[in-house]
């Protein structure tokens, strides 16, 4: 017998699981490029339809990133603060998904 109600409510705990830890990464990454410190990663190599950048283009976006951080109006009081807002974000994302693990992990020992 399945107890629907117990299904909806980890469904809806679920989704709203979801939406906190995309937004809470979302909103960090923002805070990060608010204050010029753009997130630039190389590309590994795949294979398959995942297009790789070269290495021409990865210089450009490099150089692109460098010239908005320059252009930042931001005092360096905000940068900063917009900074440890980025890592605070990312920090509870973290926990939030360590949280859900320690939910999970016990379950299926149990």
């Amino acid at each position: 017998m399945i107890d629907w109600a117990a299904f909806f409510i980890v469904a809806i705990a679920s989704l709203v699981a979801a939406a906190v830890v995309v937004s809470l990464f979302s909103l960090g990454l923002r805070l990060m490029t608010t204050a010029g410190r753009i997130p630039v990663v190389d590309p590994a190599e795949f294979t398959g339809a995942i297009t790789v950048l070269s290495p021409k283009r990865q210089a450009k976006e490099a150089k692109r990133a460098r010239k908005a951080a320059e252009a930042n109006p931001l005092s360096a009081g905000q940068k900063r603060a917009a900074v440890v807002g980025a890592y605070l974000c990312f920090t509870l994302c973290s926990i939030a998904v360590l949280y859900g693990v320690y939910l999970i992990v016990p379950a299926l020992h149990g």
